[in-house]
């Protein structure tokens, strides 16, 4: 663009260019921090590398706060958990879908906008940092944080993380991508559990979303695990903080480490790499109170001060924990701009972007035509006069949601009581939001009779389901940090006794018997066996849903939103088809045995059919794929194309999948995941589209030279609507 002088020299007077080379140009982020750094005393840096302490009015009823330091205008760094929203009760923060909804949607602009939605509350609320951004793998799909993660597979959590952390720190807020890394589940996590996980495994597998998300990212703060690693705490580990992390993927920012449990030594982790204790204290030799449960000591304060003038933590390494901190202050907008509480949220903007959420992330996982029907049972007539009875999982009431760390307190009360009742991070009660599927079931379907039953009484149940044109049955299944899953079936009142009253598969399988049509709808936060799906003529998947959960749910249910989600995990038809048949209450070794064949890996690898596939998710309308080419590219990537056409009567979105099997010398599982596209087509529209595969997405690594390598020889390619719905076309890469 051409501007002329007079107009450039205005404008380096307003200061709306920078000049170009000189004294005149503005100093970086690292300039600015090692300026500020020089003018440090020991005990200051000391102080910005702990947290103050947990519960402190300085927090806002946060996670925790670094205390800032008035006579240099560093602020207090304030943070708080928002895996789907922030975790501040009496705040009024939107609760939006779980992560593991976000990551059904494989929207990555949608992931964008719930990074800057969510983001723009914590820093209404007074927050500088997010602790959301859990990107650990669904290895294993009974840990009790799924829900809080980005499913199965890398480089769909890796894509969908950046994004979101871009989105977040366009907002002034700190972004946080944990839990560094092999935590796949939270038994033992506070009592060794100890990660065994091969290099290639880890490199191709566990580490790869973290590495997407941190070179596509750049997120501020990046969060160490409870677990080992290998033998060594994730925190306390310079193979994982420094050689990979910081050496190798050139991360500038924070690492931080989780809550209390993470640091057992102060030199080593110092040392490692470890730039951040939480939540640190006032006083390292006593451990903070949590509600009667005595915390341990910590690490990072006078301890850490004692070592630094003792020589075995060196000043450089301390002043390069300063100096991240500060360099991210000031890149992230936080140093310049802090946050203030005190901020108001506008719920009714949060709404709207939570529902979008959830009406993008419902999967419809089964939809067919029930006897002697004519068309396929969804989505349901809005006007007809027809009779619908709604059945459990108090859709009368609200819409579940998970726990621990990434819940999201109700705004205006819990809708349902909890049958055990209990409190604090760990409770066993599940959270109800306030969003009744039946009430928009009921204004979507005016001329409609809609009755509901609250499924205690299965008899009754089929009574009523018999009677009518269409029965809904609502299911739940609660999760939180802190437990895994005994199994993956739907919880009955036995498994759960604070939040189940009956048994839910009982009651499916009973009105699936006699209803003329029958609709499951599921609020889950992870996959559950249905033992019931033969009999059953339609299945949702909708997540936890989120503050709007119910309109969302109704509107895909009638067809005023087309659904597009697609699974981020596989659905195994019995815990005997997964890799890790139990979880272990005693054994700390975890060891990831199966190596890369984990997911759909595996399933393809040990030629098992799941009960759903990862990536699969049906729509109203169909979509056809014709005219697959690959092309080799001199860059060394490639070029998947194809014509995808909407082959229906109505508007609609259609994942487009692009997985990979690599040449036999590889060694690899029989596909990976490589690319993707969501595709917008109106009724009868057609696309061409093309797909770019980098050689990142093509490589494997290896362990002896500690590198990763693009294997030459044929590739084969597949397109399709999930893992297992694909045309292939096989390209020679030389």
């Amino acid at each position: 663009m051409y501007i002329q002088r007079p107009l450039i020299a205005a404008m380096l007077a307003a200061g709306l260019l920078a000049a170009c080379g000189g004294d005149d140009a503005p100093p970086t982020a690292d300039q600015q921090a090692s300026d500020l750094l020089a003018k440090m005393t020991l005990d200051e840096k000391i102080q910005l590398v702990h947290g103050a302490g947990y519960g402190l009015p300085e927090a806002l009823g946060g996670a925790g706060v670094v205390k800032g330091i008035p006579r240099l205008g560093i602020p207090d760094l304030t943070n708080a958990d928002s895996a789907g929203g922030v975790n501040v009760v009496g705040s009024n923060a939107t609760p939006y879908p779980a992560p593991i909804a976000l990551a059904a949607s494989w929207d990555p602009a949608l992931a964008h906008s719930y990074g800057s939605g969510i983001a723009t509350e914590l820093r209404t609320l007074g927050f500088a940092e997010g602790l959301g951004g859990g990107v650990n793998l669904a290895r294993e799909p009974r840990n009790g944080r799924t829900f809080e993660y980005m499913g199965e597979d890398p480089v769909l959590a890796g894509n969908m993380i950046a994004q979101r952390t871009l989105g977040t720190q366009s907002q002034k807020v700190i972004a946080t991508i944990k839990h560094y890394a092999g935590n796949e589940q939270e038994t033992n996590r506070w009592a060794g559990s100890n990660s065994v996980i091969d290099e290639r495994t880890l490199r191709e597998l566990y580490l790869l979303p973290f590495e997407i998300g941190v070179k596509d990212g750049a997120p501020g703060n990046v969060m160490c695990a409870y677990n080992l690693v290998n033998g060594l705490q994730a925190c306390e580990s310079p193979y994982l903080l420094t050689d990979v992390l910081k050496t190798e993927w050139g991360f500038k920012g924070i690492v931080q480490s989780d809550w209390f449990f993470a640091v057992t030594d102060t030199v080593r982790a110092a040392n490692a790499g470890l730039d951040e204790e939480e939540a640190g204290a006032a006083d390292d030799s006593v451990g903070a109170n949590l509600g009667g449960f005595q915390l341990p000591v910590t690490y990072f304060n006078q301890k850490l001060k004692a070592a630094v003038q003792a020589g075995t933590v060196p000043m450089a390494r301390l002043n390069d924990m300063v100096q991240r901190k500060l360099r991210t202050l000031y890149a992230s907008g936080v140093m310049a701009s802090p946050p203030k509480a005190g901020g108001s949220i506008d719920q009714a903007a949060g709404n709207v972007a939570a529902q979008k959420v959830a009406e993008q992330s419902i999967v419809l996982l089964k939809n067919a035509t029930p006897t002697g029907g004519t068309a396929s049972v969804l989505p349901l007539s809005a006007t007809a006069a027809q009779t619908i009875v709604v059945i459990g999982g108090h859709a009368d009431a609200g819409v579940i949601s998970g726990g621990g760390s990434g819940a999201v307190p109700a705004r205006d009360g819990n809708a349902v009581t909890c049958l055990v009742p209990g409190a604090g991070l760990f409770s066993t009660c599940a959270t109800w939001y306030k969003s009744s599927p039946l009430a928009a079931i009921k204004a979507l379907a005016p001329n409609a009779t809609v009755t509901y039953l609250d499924g205690s009484d299965a008899a009754a149940a089929a009574t009523a389901a018999a009677a009518a044109d269409v029965a809904i049955v609502f299911a739940t299944q609660w999760q939180t940090e802190g437990a895994d899953l005994p199994n993956l079936s739907l919880p009955n009142n036995a498994a759960d006794p604070a939040n189940q009253a009956y048994d839910q598969n009982g009651l499916i399988t009973a009105v699936a018997a006699v209803a003329k049509r029958s609709v499951v709808v599921l609020e889950t936060g992870t996959a559950v066996t249905m033992p019931w799906l033969g009999n059953v003529n339609a299945v949702l998947e909708a997540w936890y849903p989120g503050v709007q959960g119910g309109p969302a749910i109704a509107n895909v249910l009638f067809g005023s939103v087309n659904p597009s989600g697609k699974l981020p995990l596989t659905f195994p038809q019995t815990e005997a088809d997964l890799p890790q048949k139990t979880i272990s209450a005693t054994d700390l070794t975890v060891t990831y045995s199966e190596g890369l064949n984990m997911g759909y890996r595996w399933y393809d690898s040990q030629n098992i059919t799941p009960l759903f596939p990862f990536g699969h998710g049906l729509s109203y309308t169909s979509f056809s794929y014709s005219g697959m080419a690959t092309t080799a590219n001199a860059d060394g990537t490639a070029t998947v194309s194809f014509t995808l056409k909407n082959t229906g009567a109505r508007a609609g979105a259609e994942v487009a999948q692009v997985y990979a099997a690599l040449p036999s010398s590889a060694g690899e599982p029989p596909k990976r995941l490589v690319a993707w596209q969501k595709v917008q087509l109106a009724a009868g529209e057609s696309k061409t589209v093309s797909i770019n595969v980098s050689t990142a997405r093509m490589a494997v690594w290896n362990s002896t030279t500690h590198q990763w390598n693009t294997p030459s020889g044929s590739y084969t390619f597949f397109v399709g609507g999930s893992s297992r719905d694909t045309q292939s076309k096989v390209l020679v890469r030389s």
